[in-house]
């Protein structure tokens, strides 16, 4: 690919990675529960719904989402009402979960790596966004598909750095809320702004 469209593709693409969403929430919670480590291993969820939404879009099967009214409000409606199920949980969380104190046993990072992959792949306008986000940095002149997969492989290396980065702030928190009254404060800010962003996807519209 032309050098120049990688510099324009690479920030544009990071500043996407690194904007504020329901699964860089979810790794924030994730590392001041159970640590950096488990928070970033849980990402690979996330990785696997992207990569397959990637596939979906280069193959042209995201076309089917434009067109079919029931097929999208019905995956975003499933994806909302998920994260509700999400922020209730960690509404009710005891603040010892997932340190080994008194509270429930600690999570296993395919556990969390599912709930990734579901608030991941419940968000259908993900999908609108690669179909309309990676082709303009694609030239029909040349092979698209090698291009779709050098694009679609540059963006999941960014969406590791950005989960890291956010499973890292959330690793420094853990001190900022040693105690279990600050740990019960930070689930339910938590709890509460996942519950908001299963609003936000509830009420969205097809782009």
């Amino acid at each position: 690919m032309d050098a120049s469209t990688l510099l324009l593709f690479v920030p544009a693409c990071f500043a996407l990675n690194m904007a504020p969403g329901p699964n860089n929430l979810l790794s924030v919670s994730n590392a001041t529960r159970y640590g950096f480590r488990r928070s970033c291993l849980a990402g690979v969820g996330r990785l696997v719904a992207f990569a397959g939404m990637i596939a979906l879009a280069s193959a042209g099967l995201a076309a089917v989402l434009h067109t079919s009214e029931m097929l999208f409000y019905g995956i975003k409606t499933a994806g909302a009402i998920y994260l509700f199920y999400l922020a209730w949980q960690l509404w009710r969380a005891q603040p010892g979960e997932g340190e080994g104190g008194g509270g429930a046993p600690a999570a296993g990072w395919l556990a969390l790596a599912r709930q990734e992959f579901l608030v991941a792949a419940g968000n259908p306008k993900a999908i609108l966004i690669f179909t309309a986000f990676l082709p303009q940095f694609v030239d029909p002149a040349g092979p698209v598909g090698a291009q779709f997969f050098v694009l679609g492989l540059l963006f999941l290396l960014l969406e590791v750095v950005a989960l890291a980065a956010y499973a890292w702030m959330g690793a420094r928190m853990q001190r900022w809320f040693a105690q279990p009254r600050g740990k019960r404060i930070f689930n339910r800010i938590c709890a509460g702004l996942l519950a908001g962003a299963g609003m936000g996807l509830l009420l969205s519209r097809r782009t």
